[in-house]
């Protein structure tokens, strides 16, 4: 009988370090985004607040786009235990010294900027690393039901995390960055209990540039994967609404830093429901066309979540914003819950796709593609709704950021019809990849 991941003494530090570190990350990513926005607007009004969040996207971003390539070398040439363990150190570092400046009333915009690209720097190589780290744990043959836990992991605490600093955020400014270094911290823990680990014998030719860039020739090559990957950042990139949640929560629907974590908490629900529908019922099927669906599914809810303020403001008047239980205020958290649920049957379906049809000697250099092109996804979709919102206002920014995933999808299913194809999970008998030969 083959056993579950969870039985496996390896994965299940490794998931709980995953988990830890990725609360921690996206708590952090929030709350930064509201003081930033909080300080900026204090001084320089609304859109120029919205322009700032732009740059701490971009600040974010810049280090994953220049590193990204040599954290995936790195993942493939050095044990991706103790990168891990090494990346994770500095979070914990870069969180506790702003939950420093913030309890003692010192933090500025110079030092949420330069935080905020120190955590890109552990980003770049954390993420390669611990998505290379899983197959490596389990045996072959419960492989994706590994990967399927380690998206969940991932996911989890990418849409839980937001909303847990919103939270905390509004009990105490510090208190996020405080639970976030201590997430880290136990997140450390249980990388240094994970045992050494095989690795498969890899062959690395050429000169180390050649190498590197043999991760983006993969993916370039494999058409379905550079569909899923190349799918998720156009789609994010433009419908990146929750980039615009400190600007509704405050001046919008007018609900305050509680009623932000309300909002990032919609969307947890959202994907944390069908995430427990994937963990009794997995996806079998029609794999590549219900990811399809689903990020269609996600514009359509930027969309409704984006007129709904100002649609539900013109029948109603001022009673539709300003509390929870405001005609605006559902309406956007129902939007956002089938956002976060969208979103999760895409990151399940790319992820497992990746994972399954890579060969374990260039997961460390896919993985630092995917991961560029995810937080190209994120961050820059960040920046490009705080620019956008600057230009024509945070309300249409949303709502052409929504429409345009739309087109996307629709673009994407004629350009990729490997995406419309792809019936299931399993990958090809064998998966092989010749690198490219070049002199030393």
């Amino acid at each position: 009988m083959v056993a579950h991941p969870f039985s496996i003494p390896n994965f299940r530090a490794y998931w709980v370090a995953r988990l830890a570190a990725t609360l921690g990350q996206m708590a952090m990513v929030i709350v930064i985004g509201w003081q930033v926005y909080d300080l900026a607007r204090q001084s320089m009004g609304i859109k120029a607040a919205a322009f700032q969040l732009g740059l701490i996207g971009v600040a974010q971003f810049l280090p994953l786009l220049v590193l990204s390539l040599v954290a995936g070398w790195v993942a493939d040439r050095v044990d991706r235990r103790w990168i891990a363990r090494a990346a994770v150190s500095l979070e914990a570092l870069c969180a506790l010294s702003l939950a420093w400046l913030t309890w003692s009333g010192t933090i500025s915009l110079p030092w949420l900027f330069g935080i905020a690209a120190l955590l890109g720097v552990a980003r770049a190589f954390a993420s390669p690393a611990l998505q290379a780290l899983s197959p490596n744990l389990v045996p072959k043959e419960i492989l994706p039901t590994a990967i399927a836990l380690s998206s969940l992991a991932w996911q989890g605490g990418t849409v839980v995390g937001p909303a847990m600093g919103g939270y905390l955020y509004a009990a105490a400014a510090w208190l996020p960055y405080a639970v976030s270094a201590g997430l880290f911290l136990l997140s450390l823990a249980m990388l240094l209990l994970i045992g050494p680990v095989p690795r498969s014998a890899a062959r690395f030719p050429g000169n180390p540039w050649s190498q590197m860039i043999d991760g983006l020739r993969y993916v370039r090559r494999n058409r379905l994967v550079l569909g899923a990957i190349s799918l998720d950042l156009f789609a994010v990139l433009l419908g990146g609404a929750t980039a615009m949640l400190p600007v509704y929560a405050r001046d919008i629907l007018q609900v305050g830093a509680e009623g932000l974590g309300h909002l990032r908490a919609a969307p947890a629900i959202g994907a944390v429901a069908t995430a427990t529908i994937f963990s009794f019922r997995p996806l079998k099927r029609e794999v590549g066309l219900k990811m399809l669906f689903a990020v269609a599914g996600f514009g359509v809810a930027t969309v409704v979540f984006g007129v709904s303020a100002p649609l539900l403001t013109r029948i109603y008047g001022p009673a539709a914003v300003g509390h929870d239980l405001a005609p605006a205020v559902l309406l956007s958290l129902v939007a956002l819950f089938v956002l976060g649920a969208a979103d999760m049957v895409s990151v399940y379906v790319r992820q497992s796709l990746i994972q399954l049809y890579t060969p374990d000697e260039m997961r460390g250099r896919v993985g630092a593609v995917s991961t560029l092109f995810v937080s190209g996804s994120n961050e820059l979709g960040e920046a490009e709704s705080g620019f956008l919102a600057a230009l024509i206002g945070p309300v249409a920014a949303v709502i052409g950021g929504g429409i345009g995933a739309i087109l996307v999808t629709a673009l994407w299913a004629k350009l990729f019809p490997e995406l419309r194809q792809a019936r299931t999970f399993d990958p090809p008998a064998t998966l092989e990849f010749t690198p490219k030969e070049t002199s030393t």
